[in-house]
């Protein structure tokens, strides 16, 4: 993808926000810029609302000609062409002294403080994130009332091989999906009837969550749209935390017990 970008003149920007700094550096494989949600496993508590973003330096925006925006005088910061009088960081001076300025995008101080105390513990939460995810993972394979699983942490994923490259062997990371037997009543009853998992549309938490997209995120688009968008009726989306292993499956056995009552 990287190079496809570049051979049209375009940065490759990556979302990092599921895989986290920890887990993936994108940079390393060919991203010119990667943002993150904050919000999620950086700030890990669900506490804060940020976002960040990160320039690698190193994309060429005048040779193109398709980034009018960097190259061209800005007349609002007196005739300033940020490409080249600023260099390959020109996109995250761009960012600071013109967007920030104008739209505000600025976090508070306390915001960053609980973002920062949270950036403190990233990698030793994403471990425990992953393991009890893995483990999450083979459970549901191995459930009678489960039909499928995605989860690149799966030898049977198709993106088990790419996922071990990019992760480079530490984890798979902590979301994942699986389909229950007895569709859309069934998976909305397995979520009304978690008790340790909040159910939520949020990801990222240190605590569990849980959400039954065809029952809530996607409630409005008519069962075509859903199956476009491939949320199918039985479909259960798991944002796994960091509470003991044992508590996290005994809770999904409340929820399969309720599920079953369904079909």
């Amino acid at each position: 993808m990287s190079a496809v970008a570049h051979e049209v003149g375009v940065p490759l920007i990556v979302d990092n926000t599921v895989p986290s700094p920890y887990g993936i550096n994108p940079l390393k494989w060919g991203a010119d810029v990667v943002v993150h949600s904050t919000t999620k496993f950086i700030g890990g508590h669900g506490t804060s609302i940020g976002g960040v973003i990160i320039d690698g330096g190193t994309f060429d925006y005048g040779a193109s000609g398709r980034h009018p925006g960097l190259t061209e005088p800005d007349p609002s910061y007196h005739g300033l062409a940020y490409f080249p009088a600023l260099g390959h960081g020109s996109y995250i001076i761009k960012a600071r002294v013109q967007l920030l300025r104008d739209l505000g995008p600025a976090i508070s101080p306390f915001n960053a403080f609980l973002t920062l105390q949270g950036l403190e513990t990233l990698s030793l939460r994403m471990e425990r994130h992953w393991a009890n995810a893995q483990r999450v993972a083979e459970f549901l394979v191995a459930h009678p009332q489960v039909r499928s699983v995605n989860y690149a942490g799966l030898e049977s994923s198709p993106w088990h091989e790419r996922a071990a490259k990019y992760f480079e062997g530490r984890g798979f990371g902590s979301v994942l999906a699986f389909e229950i037997d007895g569709g859309r009543e069934a998976g909305q009853r397995f979520a009304d009837s978690l008790q340790l998992h909040s159910h939520v549309a949020n990801i990222g938490d240190v605590r569990s969550l849980v959400i039954h997209p065809a029952s809530t995120t996607h409630s409005q688009l008519s069962p075509e749209e859903q199956a476009l968008s491939d949320v199918t009726p039985g479909l259960v989306r798991l944002s796994v935390g960091l509470e003991t292993i044992d508590d996290i499956l005994a809770d999904l056995e409340v929820g399969f017990a309720a599920a079953k009552s369904a079909t």
